[in-house]
């Protein structure tokens, strides 16, 4: 059975035939604003937007599991059900608050949830584990300086807030240094900043984005009154002024429940030609966060490195291209998962 859920999402549903457990397993699909530049045969038609991150691989290993499980519906207990997720890279409520508005995990409850990503930081074929946070909190902010526009010749009779930017981005780096404890993973970036016209008029404001990435409610509650703090007070001492907003509903840190991940590693020790890696926390941050707080699971990664094939350029990168060989160790532990879990 299959049904449309959280606008584009798609949900599939697979009933055993003894009785289990419920088991979600998820796949993101959207794709990235970024032109494709590598020389696969199935590079993106579309200009402007790829699958830069993996999640095309992502549905075709879900789909792979879901065939797996489907032929062997007389072994299966329980019910799996399969998320086909939009939105995830869009941030804020992203696909995953959507589907679960749709009920997605509940009718019936889902008592487990599972989700893989494929990275090229690990070497293809080898998992990726890490109980606890595994990924991070990603808060968005926009800082707007406001100062005062003139002629670029005279610039004392006015407050360039070009400037002012320049002092506010050093000024907040001066957060993660020595601000925030160095034992916190802690991450802030200025990505975006746009400003002016024309090189002899200075502007009466300029704008600029940035995340901050943690790991835990105490250092994101900090961090995010420390942004605030610094911006403004770096703006009032050029005599500018500045505004300062967060994203709304930012996604969770991405927690793995500790004694799920344990049994997680020891079943895909079981795959054939794979390999399991302990692996650091990630300061990325993933909507999958969101089912993890509505069921106890794990979100691990599959590596797809390969330098022989060409497959050595990060995710979001324009060149990212993905060792299919790697596809089928992906379905096959999803679908294992899902067998195991479903018959507790």
């Amino acid at each position: 059975m299959t049904t449309q859920v959280g606008g584009t999402g798609v949900l599939g549903v697979l009933k055993g035939k003894k009785k289990g457990k419920v088991v979600g397993l998820r796949a993101d699909m959207d794709a990235l604003p970024i032109e494709e530049m590598s020389d696969v045969e199935f590079r993106s038609r579309t200009k402007g937007a790829m699958h830069a991150c993996g999640h095309d691989t992502h549905v075709a290993m879900l789909l792979g599991a879901a065939s797996i499980l489907a032929r062997h519906r007389d072994e299966l207990r329980g019910t799996v059900k399969f998320f086909f997720q939009p939105a995830e890279e869009q941030g804020g409520r992203g696909g995953a608050e959507p589907m679960i508005e749709d009920g997605v995990m509940s009718n019936p409850r889902v008592d487990y949830v599972f989700g893989l990503h494929i990275t090229n930081g690990l070497p293809s074929g080898s998992f990726g584990v890490k109980p606890g946070a595994v990924m991070a909190a990603p808060d968005m902010f926009w800082v707007k300086v406001i100062g005062k526009g003139g002629h670029g010749s005279a610039p004392e009779e006015g407050v360039d807030p070009i400037y002012v930017s320049a002092h506010v981005i050093l000024a907040l780096q001066g957060v993660a240094a020595r601000m925030i404890a160095p034992v916190k993973p802690f991450v802030i970036t200025i990505g975006s900043l746009h400003a002016g016209t024309k090189g002899n008029v200075i502007p009466d404001e300029a704008s600029m984005e940035g995340t901050i990435r943690t790991f835990d409610g105490a250092t994101r509650k900090k961090a995010k009154s420390l942004v605030r703090k610094v911006a403004d007070s770096t703006c009032r001492a050029f005599g500018a002024r500045c505004e300062v907003s967060f994203m709304e509903d930012a996604y969770p840190i991405t927690y793995n429940d500790p004694k799920v991940t344990e049994r997680v590693s020891g079943l895909l020790r079981r795959v054939r030609g794979a390999k399991v890696k302990a692996m650091e926390p990630i300061l990325g941050g993933e909507d999958f966060s969101r089912f993890l707080e509505r069921a106890p699971g794990t979100f691990y990664f599959l590596g797809t490195r390969n330098v022989a094939k060409g497959c050595v350029y990060p995710n979001h990168s324009s060149m990212f291209r993905v060792d299919e060989d790697v596809l089928k160790f992906g379905a096959a532990s999803l679908a294992m998962l899902a067998m195991d879990f479903a018959g507790v």
